[in-house]
């Protein structure tokens, strides 16, 4: 994957995308300004959201537009780093963003 941005150390510098584990299905903002040209920080971000949802349970993916559709960066992604994925596309908001829901087994 070829980054757009510097090479900083995301770990060291973002806010996570959740701090606890959810026993529901929920959906996780990856709209903000910050993931608009930064396509490795919304996958470590939503892989972040995927550890974060108990089995059984799914959560949403909302991508930032300017990253294009997700099939692009994010689901490739998705199922090398984690055995089991299977990201399903949802549908565009009427912002631009992209709706991705993945189920977590």
């Amino acid at each position: 994957m070829t980054s757009t941005t510097d090479d900083h150390d995301h770990d060291e510098t973002a806010e996570p995308i959740t701090d606890r584990v959810h026993d529901n299905s929920w959906s996780a903002n990856l709209e903000e300004p910050k993931y608009a040209d930064d396509p490795e920080l919304a996958v470590r971000d939503a892989l972040a959201a995927v550890d974060h949802t108990a089995s059984g349970n799914h959560v949403n993916l909302v991508t930032h537009g300017d990253l294009g559709h997700p099939k692009e960066f994010l689901y490739d992604a998705l199922r090398e780093e984690r055995d089991g994925l299977d990201p399903e596309y949802v549908e565009r908001c009427g912002c631009g963003g992209h709706v991705t829901r993945v189920d977590v087994p």
